[in-house]
């Protein structure tokens, strides 16, 4: 991209410091949390993707757009993240696929972009330091004046950001993957599609992808459900999706959680779901220092290992678990985080990853294949 013609922009983060470079996307400012992502592929799945509501995202690959955008790999409606760093852009990408420059694209739906600033610099700051608030802006240049709009927006911690980003009606979904990847457990019995009733805290749609893909019929609900709503749609099971903020913050969706376990209907949750399911059974959750958010991160327990593609900023807090009855499946093999549980006596497992990204191999898949055969034996000892 030209310097020539660029619009001169400014990073500040709420440490002060500050990182001058040009415009791509839209004009004006925006504040938000500031994070990084390792992944060299996905930029356009990471703007759209509703956990990075509230976001500003670091993209440590240091050319971004080369291939451009298209409408197939979009997880949600529209970008999801209050801005976009990067080193390098590219303005004329060239992919078969692509409909449209990232820079046309961000600037299309009023989201701010910063580039030719030192990422990587970025980053180490953010790993040293922990993630922060930040602003880019290309109307107040001035290092100082920025930071007072910094230090005034809320932190991260304690914010519920489901309700910008959830549903406001109920709908279906039925498109697949495209392949459709080989399942030995088909989603129906007798003819008969496994009905799935998939709460919505920020829902990727590959995640209903995979859901449909396996046969479920997909019924999409508010994150504000009722469980005496979600079970008169007579699910064979419950889904709780990914979503962006704090967990804790998320009441409404704990006490759902916690009131459908007594239905013993099997329950599947990924990312924000995982942590919603383990507050719904007592554990506590805590925020990471700068998160994992990449396609490459190791999980597994008992010398097995899944690479998985990740992005969260919260994590269950292991020692808090207080319900016996509750083990750890799978633990981030870089930290030793929580990213994988299981309730003992009742179908009821998540974990923090997400199975459906499947960044390169398809290491977890078989989760989705595991959700459907908890339905399959449900039913059938119901009709038994």
């Amino acid at each position: 991209m030209s310097l020539a013609s660029a619009q001169p922009a400014l990073l500040v983060l709420a440490d002060g410091t500050a990182y001058p470079g040009w415009s791509f996307g839209a004009s004006g400012t925006t504040i938000g949390e500031v994070v990084f992502n390792t992944g060299m592929t996905g930029y356009q799945e990471v703007l759209t993707d509703p956990s990075y509501c509230g976001q500003i995202v670091t993209f440590t690959y240091p050319e971004l757009g080369n291939t451009g955008v298209n409408p197939d790999d979009e997880e949600s409606l529209r970008p999801q993240v209050r801005g976009a760093i990067a080193r390098n852009i590219c303005s004329r990408p060239s992919n078969w696929r692509s409909t449209q420059s990232l820079p046309d694209y961000l600037k299309q739906h009023n989201v701010l972009g910063i580039y030719g600033i030192d990422t990587r610099a970025l980053t180490r700051r953010i790993r040293s330091v922990g993630a922060m608030n930040g602003a880019i802006s290309t109307e107040i240049l001035d290092p100082h004046e920025l930071l007072q709009r910094v230090q005034e927006a809320p932190s991260m911690a304690g914010l519920n950001l489901v309700r910008e980003v959830t549903t406001p009606t109920v709908y279906e979904w039925s498109e697949t993957t495209d392949p459709v990847w080989e399942f030995s457990s088909p989603a129906e019995l007798d003819g008969d599609p496994l009905v799935v009733v998939a709460l919505d805290f920020g829902v990727k749609r590959n995640i209903l992808r995979r859901l449909a893909s396996y046969g479920c019929r997909v019924i999409v609900v508010p994150s504000t459900t009722s469980p005496e709503e979600i079970l008169s749609y007579n699910p064979d099971g419950i889904f709780l999706s990914n979503g962006p903020g704090d967990p804790a913050a998320v009441q409404e969706g704990i006490q759902t959680a916690k009131a459908l376990l007594s239905s013993q209907k099997p329950m599947f949750g990924i990312c924000m779901g995982h942590q919603i399911l383990g507050l719904s059974l007592g554990a506590e959750t805590f925020k990471l220092k700068f998160g994992h958010r990449g396609l490459n991160q190791p999980c597994g327990l008992h010398q097995q290992v899944e690479i998985t593609s990740q992005n969260h900023g919260f994590a269950i807090s292991a020692d808090s678990l207080p319900n016996a009855d509750v083990e750890i499946t799978h633990l981030n093999l870089n930290d030793r985080t929580v990213a994988g549980l299981r309730h003992k006596k009742l179908p009821v497992f998540s974990v923090q990853y997400h199975p459906e990204a499947s960044p390169g191999p398809h290491d977890a898949d078989y989760l989705f294949e595991r959700f459907v055969q908890a339905m399959r034996e449900n039913r059938q000892a119901k009709v038994g």
